[in-house]
């Protein structure tokens, strides 16, 4: 059994500047979705982490994208043009 290799400390720590979120076009049945939904939208722009995701402003694709931009966070919606002319996509 090998040990894992030391950390290498003299290159600085990453940090993380967007996190792609895939998440349904759909609320759920339950209200914790919603909820929990909103509280990562938030958490996200608190931290200063922007939300790559599938574009959409409807199900909990728009809660997401709307709680983190109602936070003051970026959201960066990615959809190709086929799907935006036949789905709901986010105007923001």
């Amino acid at each position: 059994m090998s040990l894992p290799a030391p950390v290498d400390s003299s290159h600085p720590l990453r940090v993380i500047k967007k996190v792609c979120v895939f998440c349904g076009s759909s609320t759920g049945n339950r209200p914790v979705y919603r909820e929990t939904t909103e509280q990562l939208g938030n958490q996200l722009a608190a931290s200063g982490i922007a939300l790559v995701y599938g574009g959409g402003r409807v199900g909990l694709m728009g809660v997401l994208a709307d709680s983190v931009l109602r936070a003051g966070g970026e959201a960066i919606g990615v959809m190709p043009r086929a799907l935006a002319e036949k789905e709901i996509a986010h105007a923001t």
